[in-house]
This record gives C-alpha cells, sequence and structure tokens, in this order.
C-alpha cells in the first residue's frame, strides 16, 4: 500500500510517503506557521523524489484534530481533496495518538500527549501500550493543564507528558505529580511515518464529504455568540453544510 500521510495539526507540518510500511521519504518543517503555503509544495516535492504520481497512491491518512483551528482544517482539507479528486482512501488519526506513538512500548506507562490550546488550557489524551498496540485509555480532551494534573496525580502507575511545556502552561502549577514526567521536547514532534503506520491498520472513512476535524472545542466567536443567544443551539448560529 502507498501512504501520503500528513500533519498540519500545530506548529510543526510534516508529511511523509510511506510503501508496505517502509518510509520512503519524509519533510517536517519546524519554523514556520503558513503550512497552507508549504504543505502542497511539500507534498509535490516528496513525489519527485520518489518518482510517484498522484495517481500512485493508494490512501490518504491525516492527522484529524485536535489543535490549531486553521492547521488541521488545512491538512483535512488538502486530504479530503486529494482522496475525492484521485478517488483514493481516507483515513482520519488523532494528533495526539500520533505523538504519544512518539513513547517506545512500557506495558505499566501511561502517555499523555499534550498540545497549547491557550489560556493555560491544553488538548491531551491517555494512550498506553497493550499488546504492541496503543490503546486510547482516555478520549482527547480540552481542559485545563491544572486539571488534568490532578487527574494525573491520582493514577496509580507511571505517567509520561509528551508534549511541549510552554511558560503559559506551566505557569498553570508549581511541579508535576510524583509519577508524573516530562519526556524531552524531540518527543512531541509529531512523526508522519507513524501516522502512516497508524492509519493503515484503521478503516477508511465510508464518505469522504462529512469528513472534519476533531475540535475538541467551540470557536471564539461562537462562545461570543453563545453568551448573547442563551439556551439557542449552534444551529442557529451557522448552516453545516
Amino acid at each position: 500500500m502507498k501512504v501520503l500521510a500528513i500533519d498540519t495539526s500545530n506548529h510543526p507540518m510534516s508529511v511523509a510517503v510511506v510503501e508496505d510500511d517502509q518510509l520512503l521519504a519524509t519533510t517536517t518543517l519546524n519554523m514556520v506557521r503558513n503550512h497552507s503555503i508549504y504543505l502542497m509544495p511539500t507534498i509535490n516535492n516528496l513525489f519527485e523524489l520518489v518518482k510517484w504520481q498522484p495517481t500512485d497512491i493508494d490512501r490518504v491518512v491525516v492527522a484529524q484534530g485536535p489543535g490549531s483551528y486553521t492547521g488541521i482544517r488545512i491538512a483535512a482539507t488538502t486530504a479530503k481533496t486529494l482522496a475525492e479528486t484521485l478517488n483514493v482512501e481516507l483515513v482520519g488519526v488523532s494528533s495526539l495518538a500520533v505523538v504519544a506513538r512518539n513513547v517506545l512500548p512500557e506495558s505499566e506507562r501511561v502517555i499523555v500527549p499534550f498540545f497549547d490550546a491557550r489560556r493555560g488550557n491544553v488538548f491531551a489524551g491517555a494512550y498506553q501500550w497493550q499488546d504492541g498496540q496503543l490503546v486510547n485509555l482516555i478520549k482527547d480532551q480540552h481542559l485545563a493543564m491544572a486539571t488534568l494534573l490532578d487527574q494525573l496525580a491520582a493514577v496509580e502507575r507511571p505517567v509520561t507528558l509528551v508534549g511541549h511545556l510552554t511558560k503559559k502552561i506551566s505557569d498553570q502549577f508549581e511541579q508535576l505529580p510524583a509519577n508524573v514526567s516530562l519526556a524531552p521536547r524531540a518527543y512531541g514532534i509529531p512523526s508522519t511515518y507513524q501516522l502512516a503506520l497508524d492509519g493503515e491498520k484503521l478503516p477508511a472513512v465510508k464518505e469522504i464529504d462529512p469528513f472534519v476535524p476533531h475540535y475538541l472545542r467551540i470557536t471564539e466567536a461562537e462562545a461570543n455568540w453563545q453568551k448573547l443567544h442563551p439556551g439557542e443551539t449552534r444551529k442557529n448560529y451557522v448552516r453545516e453544510v
């Protein structure tokens, strides 16, 4: 199977081309936020390097979120467009699961990937390796970093946090719980090779059009609208198509 994997969930942008579990080429940029400018040229460059035509791919695997609103929209829209126009399979994978896969299997350890969600909040989930498979123990969620650490302190197993501990996040607490450690920052960089490997094993979506990013929170505009219109649903705010 020939797979194109795409992740623009956060600051890093990563793309990989993988064939039958073998990484052929990958590019990761971690110095710009203009993913919409660099994504398609990067894909095209990798195709040229491995001498693929777009029609050669069998599946597009995309990090579906959570993460940056703009970032996951760029990846999801690009992946949907390629899948639709090339008539290939589309698979979405949790952006947090992609980062969790950077931590080597250890049966007792709980892996908690996190992304800065601003205002002292994070996107986070809990994962664990079981029989060689990464299992989601706690669904990806949006919560305060302080709340997350309180929850992790009650876990009776070693916990590894994986992500970039920004100053705004670290200001929310004095120290990590005794059972919690922070992985080196390099572990928080997503690997689209791992994304491709994960996506190869998952079922493709049945319909491409309804595929949407996993935001896990509403936009600020929606939040402000809800404050002004208590009791009304988001269907009154915007018609989803």
